[in-house]
Formats: C-alpha cells, sequence, structure tokens
C-alpha cells in the first residue's frame, strides 16, 4: 500500500469517515421515508370505494338520490331516507369513516330511519362515484354542503343530529364548530388523528399528518350535547383515546364503552347504534 511521506496509508477510509457514510445513508434513507409518508399519506388514510352505487330509490321505498354543492365547486351524489312510522321531525346527517362508500351504510340509515329519523346518507369527495379527492378541508366542505341541504329541506340546527363513525366523527367535530347541532353522536372518535398515527407508527409520523382532525380542540369550547361510543377492543382507534375525548367533552350525555367489541363489529351498523340515536335525541331535541 503506497504510503504518504509520515508513513500513514492512502487510499484507506480511516473509521471516522466510515462511520460519516453509515450516518450519511442512514439519514438519506430516513428522509425518503418521510418524503414517502408526506406523499402518499392520504393514500393510506382514506380508503375509498368509488364505484358509483346506482339509485336509492331501487332500494328503499320513498327514498331520494340528491346532490351536494361543495363551497368548492363539486356536486357529490348522497341519499335522503325517509322515517318510517311516526315522525319525529328530526334529521341525521350520517358522516362515515374513511372505508366503502353509503351503499354498505344503508341498513343503518334504515335502522335509524325505522325510528322516525330522516336520514341524510352522504359520501364524501372520491367516494361512491363522487368527483374529487379526501382530504380534511374537503370533507369539511363536504359536510357543510350536507347541511346546506337538510336546511333547505326545512332542517334547522334544533332539529338535526350529527352521526360520526370512526374519521367520520372528526369530520363531525369539526362541523359543531361551523354548523352547531342538537346533538353529536360520536362512534369509536378520538381526541385527534395525530394521536390515532401516533399509535401505529413510530415517530416522527404524528409531526408529519397533514389530515388532523382535532376532535378535542374542537368540542372542548361547544356546549353542544355529546354521545361516545366505543368499544375496549378497537385495534383501529385506541380506546383510550376515546376515553380521553369523553373527559373533555363539556356536555357529555353518555359513554358507552362496549367490552370486546372491535372498530367494524356488526352491532355499530344496525339496531344498537340506533337505539343510541333516539336517546340523545331524546335529551337534544325539544318537542
Amino acid at each position: 500500500m503506497a504510503r504518504d511521506a509520515g508513513g500513514r496509508g492512502v487510499g484507506a477510509a480511516s473509521p471516522w469517515r466510515r462511520a460519516g457514510l453509515v450516518l450519511v445513508a442512514a439519514l438519506a434513507v430516513v428522509a425518503v421515508l418521510i418524503g414517502l409518508f408526506w406523499a402518499l399519506q392520504r393514500q393510506l388514510m382514506y380508503h375509498p370505494d368509488a364505484t358509483p352505487v346506482g339509485e336509492v330509490a331501487d332500494r328503499v321505498d320513498g327514498a331520494e338520490d340528491v346532490v351536494l354543492q361543495t363551497e368548492d365547486g363539486l356536486d357529490l351524489g348522497a341519499w335522503l331516507v325517509p322515517p318510517q312510522g311516526g315522525d319525529r321531525e328530526t334529521a341525521v346527517l350520517y358522516l362515515p369513516g374513511n372505508g366503502g362508500n353509503r351503499a354498505g351504510r344503508l341498513e343503518t340509515a334504515q335502522a335509524i330511519a325505522a325510528h322516525g329519523f330522516t336520514v341524510l346518507l352522504v359520501d364524501y369527495r372520491g367516494y361512491g362515484g363522487n368527483p374529487g379527492s379526501p382530504s380534511e378541508e374537503g370533507l369539511a366542505h363536504d359536510a357543510r354542503a350536507a347541511v346546506a341541504l337538510l336546511r333547505d329541506r326545512g332542517f334547522e340546527p334544533a332539529r338535526t343530529l350529527y352521526v360520526g363513525e370512526s374519521i367520520g366523527t372528526g369530520v363531525a367535530s369539526g362541523l359543531v364548530v361551523t354548523d352547531p347541532p342538537a346533538g353529536v353522536l360520536l362512534r369509536s372518535p378520538f381526541t385527534s388523528f395525530a394521536e390515532v398515527v401516533d399509535g401505529h407508527a413510530p415517530f416522527p409520523a404524528r409531526r408529519l399528518v397533514r389530515d388532523e382532525y382535532p376532535s378535542a380542540a374542537d368540542l372542548r369550547s361547544s356546549d353542544v350535547p355529546v354521545t361516545i361510543l366505543y368499544g375496549d377492543a378497537d385495534g383501529v382507534v385506541p380506546p383510550r383515546l376515546s376515553a380521553e375525548l369523553a373527559t373533555q367533552v363539556p356536555n357529555l350525555v353518555d359513554e358507552v364503552v362496549v367490552p370486546g367489541a372491535g372498530h367494524n363489529d356488526s352491532l355499530w351498523f344496525g339496531e344498537f347504534l340506533a337505539e343510541a340515536v333516539v336517546a340523545l335525541a331524546d335529551v337534544a331535541v325539544s318537542d
């Protein structure tokens, strides 16, 4: 090996230089992973079934296909399901989670409608044949468009309830700030979506979350009556976050914890949920 005048080897990398190269390579990998998470997180977060769902009148007598017109210029399809039996003259705006489309929630809407509620079952942008791509800001536009349609149909805030499911609880909580309803039911909610990410991904993923859905912050200063439902075996939204949110809601009507229930168990999509809506309405909606 060639040596310089001081007898040192020429061309041999020192241990410090090798360590530096390893560090640079590791940082480059981390930077790439962070960039991928930043770019792809909405694909990881939202799982829309974009399949057109057809007309609801073919499925439910008296139900109606309606169009929500958003502030940013989108026309979104939704379904309006009429009350069955007695009419409570109260509307329920159902805000779904991050997967599927409204066809998969129609039985839920019918279960609620069977108790006398008019149910507006929405699909967000990018879901159920609707244009656009989902984001926190976009879903907020979609929800406000739904409220506007209900008002046009004669349902003022005092006769309207919001029901949020999973990520729809974040949408509902934000909607409480801009358009306070008579009451809101949150199924499998969280304090913020960043906290949910913190439970599933390593640091610094939560600091990179673009769609935060800060439910606790949104509800903390609201006097709207709130019911919270969740299962203690939820593997998607950590139950501790639902429990923590319940402690931060000023006007908590009820906190229902279902032993052994997971995130998407069947009881969340039928009579159990409908009866919880009835209980909230009995407290929150004045005759």
